[in-house]
């Protein structure tokens, strides 16, 4: 405004703010697909870095870190301290005992993301918060860059480039930039998952038995293995599975399985326990249900009746598990690789014979990160605008509720 008159922008102005936007969309448009998956990602960290520097702000002092933490500090907390301590001490080989039950220790964690991280740490001299973070940005990078090969093999490409944008944009996707393994166990059962796709069969045994010491969850890759052989028996006719695949299918599942199993013999080689593994996980759930034995699909039904008792638990279980059912044979969910629905329904399984539900649920959901293939279909741009505007929402909501520690917080991330 100048001598009480309202100036408007020049047309030439505005034209030449317009033709340069439309040149940065013609810039993006000539971009190779891996430079506008990378493009979706750094943007997607600028979102999930200013949520996680705006809760370590107001984050009071706590048991992990102290009041208004830095960054890397605030990104070591909850399951981060539990790496922090192999990184430093490796595992015990005498099991800590409370009560006359095996208390919570380090061999619920596995070794190759503490390990990754030793490694950079003694070559950079940088502190275990700053590799941590950076060793899971850039596996989450990876992951992001396989998700759209591996989307890319039924779906067109713009459609499997969202599908990418909504993995980053995700509610857990604060997760990709912290101190946890979930971002190496991603990368790699993407690896995997691309080269089941692929029917590379054994270059997958390299690659699950990298898995198999990074996070739980590899046995659940042998089922999907079985469903595979299974599906393709089922289609021989229409599209040839020779005897020598056959083969192979079988003996890399048994591998797959057998590598599954390796960590917890590994825990009771060293401790003298052959429960070490199994009684240390079920320690975690002991708030809750108290110590029991670990009986197969039981840990569901037993969280059903204990968040929803008097019968309505196990309603609700089984109202979930038939909407998950038949979100894999919906159309959305069609569209995207079979091999990849397989997997879903297999990791499925793994987890209600084996994980109690709690907050922590959320992330070990993560697994199933293929699925936002499915997502992605439908061409809509309210659609779309409008998913990710509820995704980013839902990140803050996460992080409010699971993340940042508030007092005496039961729910762990």
């Amino acid at each position: 405004m100048a001598d009480g008159l309202i100036t408007r922008e020049p047309p030439a102005t505005r034209r030449l703010s317009l033709g340069s936007w439309r040149d940065v969309v013609a810039r993006y448009r000539l971009m190779p697909w891996w430079a506008k998956v990378l493009a979706v990602f750094v943007l997607s960290r600028v979102i999930s870095t200013a949520y996680l520097v705006g809760f370590a702000r107001i984050q009071a002092t706590n048991y992990w870190t102290v009041q208004s933490p830095g960054y890397f500090d605030f990104a070591k907390i909850w399951d981060g301290t539990w790496y922090w301590i192999i990184e430093q001490q490796g595992y015990p080989s005498v099991l800590s005992v409370v009560d006359g039950h095996v208390g919570q220790n380090a061999w619920a964690f596995m070794p190759v993301y503490p390990m990754v991280i030793k490694v950079f740490m003694l070559l950079t001299g940088a502190s275990f918060g700053v590799v941590a973070v950076c060793v899971s940005v850039a596996a989450a990078a990876g992951t992001s860059l396989l998700l759209y090969r591996l989307l890319r093999t039924t779906l067109p490409g713009e459609t499997a480039l969202f599908g990418v944008v909504v993995f980053c944009v995700s509610p857990l996707s604060p997760l990709l930039q912290v101190a946890y393994a979930e971002s190496l166990f991603l990368l790699l059962l993407c690896a995997a998952l691309l080269l089941l796709v692929q029917r590379r069969y054994w270059a997958m045994v390299p690659v699950t038995a990298v898995a198999a010491f990074t996070r739980p969850g590899v046995v659940a890759l042998s089922l999907a293995l079985v469903l595979h052989f299974g599906y393709r028996w089922w289609h021989r006719r229409s599209s040839p599975f020779p005897a020598r695949e056959r083969v192979t299918v079988v003996v890399v599942a048994g591998v797959t399985g057998i590598l599954g199993f390796a960590w917890p013999l590994v825990a009771a080689i060293v401790t003298g326990d052959l429960h070490a593994y199994t009684d240390t996980e079920l320690s975690w759930r002991a708030d809750y249900i108290g110590y029991g034995a670990l009986v197969p699909f039981a840990p569901w039904i037993d969280g059903a009746n204990w968040w929803f008792p008097h019968g309505a638990g196990l309603i609700y279980l089984v109202v979930l598990v038939v909407l998950f059912a038949g979100f894999l044979i919906s159309p959305w969910a069609r569209r995207i690789p079979v091999d990849l629905r397989l997997w879903s329904a297999a990791y499925a399984v793994y987890l209600l014979a084996v994980f109690f539900p709690q907050s922590s649920t959320f992330r070990i959901l993560m697994p199933m990160f293929p699925l936002v293939g499915a997502l992605a279909v439908p061409r809509s741009k309210v659609y779309r605008l409008a998913l990710v505007v509820v995704l980013v929402g839902l990140q803050w909501v996460w992080l409010y509720y699971c993340w940042w520690v508030n007092g005496l917080d039961w729910t762990p991330p």
